[in-house]
């Protein structure tokens, strides 16, 4: 493909894109296709002559979309939204075609550059403090990440190479892995299961926190305090807290005011997962959700959620800099740069765990600059709006009820009713294939997970949604024993 055809087939594939997304309410949302379906469809290996491009887009329709769930059909209401708009796109499609690979700031200085500016400007816009701003003489900072997964994983590694040090520093004949067999880290009952991954990653033991419906899911100040105690008691050494702000099962929020104090006086590393509720921070009335964040170490979320930047865009500040360079740090001689000892840059690399990566900044500047901050807030705002409608329909039925505060973007409701009777209404609503669900289980009960999704959702496609599910609900409660 020489510069002419890509020019020419660069435009139809634009077109392709926006007539997909465009019309992607008319396609069934959850596909109906059983394992292994795509290897019949295409040869064994791969051809020995090149193909037509013809060929190629013709087979997205017949081998691709009969496989794809449609995350951005405003019929899509599981998981957590995932980010899609078109000045992401196009910013991703420049990024593609730089396709610097930016592990210093030698390696490709706007890449590194930009990105400590649009950390920079997004942490203005949540207001955090100005110890996790870089500016010109900072401390702290902000990196990209791939996933909050690898942002709580990070955090874990740099607080276990602080924690070693700090002990060695004051016992410096104890044996490093007699520290380590040690450890012990905490998160909420309620975490991301890639917290207690990051813990088996990391080899240290991951303590879960009970948490309670009384107390809205939130770890209490109080029960951490004793788990620490108990612990140190035991002989182990609490090193690591991961709060969350926004949980997946129910949108809970850990009490980072009263969990943040505790840490810092035990000298114990909190970071901060918010990956989908972050986002709403920019939001004057959902700010005061991240009081306490004075007290991190780290915080994450992730922007390539509910932020308009497509995937992957995971967004984490550090309160010092040198905490993670110095847990990740490696200098071989083929990529030390002259600039490196300035202190006027920064090497990504010393940040992550791969060294390479992506232009991913270009993303956050298109989006930051063709939205405005007003923009974003408005399409934040519109999200919750639709949340608290369909919470009403919820609400209006007797047959139903309300398993969580609905806060911000995520209503979890049930039938009234037995956890098997709340399986088969998913189960239908799922096999139906014209809006998709996940569950949750909280407090021992079985619970459906309307979250919105979608940047084209309206108030038709709430209603319609519900529709369908009372509709079925009927169904369901008429087949169950008198």
């Amino acid at each position: 493909m020489d510069t002419t055809e890509f020019r020419r087939r660069g435009k139809e594939m634009v077109d392709l894109i926006a007539d997909y997304l465009e019309n992607i309410e008319q396609r069934t949302v959850y596909p109906d296709v059983e394992p292994g379906y795509l290897r019949s469809l295409i040869p064994e290996e791969a051809p020995e002559e090149p193909d037509t491009y013809e060929d190629v887009v013709k087979d997205i329709e017949r081998v691709i979309m009969p496989g794809v769930t449609h995350w951005h059909s405003p019929y899509f209401y599981a998981y957590f939204p995932t980010a899609n708009s078109f000045p992401a796109m196009l910013a991703d499609m420049l990024s593609g075609a730089i396709g610097c690979i930016g592990f210093s700031w030698a390696a490709s200085p706007a890449c590194t550059e930009l990105e400590t500016v649009m950390m920079d400007w997004l942490g203005k816009m949540l207001k955090l403090p100005e110890d996790f701003i870089a500016g010109t003489h900072g401390q702290g900072g902000g990196v990209i990440q791939g996933t909050a997964s690898e942002a709580t994983l990070v955090a874990l590694l740099a607080a276990r190479c602080r924690a070693v040090r700090m002990i060695l520093a004051s016992d410096p004949q104890r044996p490093e892995t007699g520290i380590t067999s040690k450890l012990v880290a905490y998160s909420s009952d309620q975490a991301h299961c890639s917290v207690e991954r990051a813990g088996m990653i990391a080899g240290v033991r991951m303590k879960k926190i009970p948490t309670e419906q009384s107390d809205k899911y939130a770890v209490q100040g109080e029960t951490l305090r004793r788990m620490i105690q108990e612990d140190k008691a035991a002989g182990l050494i609490p090193f690591y807290f991961c709060a969350t702000l926004g949980t997946t099962p129910s949108c809970a929020f850990d009490h980072i005011t009263e969990l943040g104090p505790i840490c810092n006086a035990e000298k114990i590393w909190m970071h901060i997962d918010a990956a989908y509720a972050g986002s709403s921070f920019i939001c004057p009335e959902f700010r005061p959700l991240l009081n306490g964040i004075e007290f991190a170490d780290s915080f994450n979320f992730n922007a390539h959620k509910w932020l308009l930047v497509n995937f992957d865009c995971s967004t984490m500040w550090v309160k010092k800099r040198s905490d993670l360079i110095g847990a990740f740090e490696m200098d071989p001689l083929y990529l030390k740069h002259d600039h490196q000892e300035s202190g006027l840059i920064t090497d990504y690399r010393h940040w992550q765990i791969p060294l390479g990566r992506r232009f991913r900044s270009l993303k956050m500047w298109f989006v930051f600059r063709i939205y405005g901050l007003k923009g974003l807030q408005d399409y934040i705002r519109k999200h919750v709006e639709l949340a608290k409608e369909f919470e009403s329909l919820v609400r209006a039925d007797q047959r139903f009820e309300i398993s969580a505060d609905v806060v911000l973007g995520l209503v979890c409701f049930r039938l009234k009713g037995s956890n098997e009777v709340n399986e088969t209404l998913l189960k239908r609503i799922n096999n139906g294939r014209k809006i998709h669900l996940v569950p949750c289980l909280l407090s021992g009960q079985f619970v459906l997970r309307f979250a919105l999704c979608a940047r084209t959702t309206e108030s038709r496609h709430i209603r319609e949604a519900w529709q369908l599910i009372t509709q079925l609900a009927e169904e369901v409660m008429q087949e169950l024993p008198h």
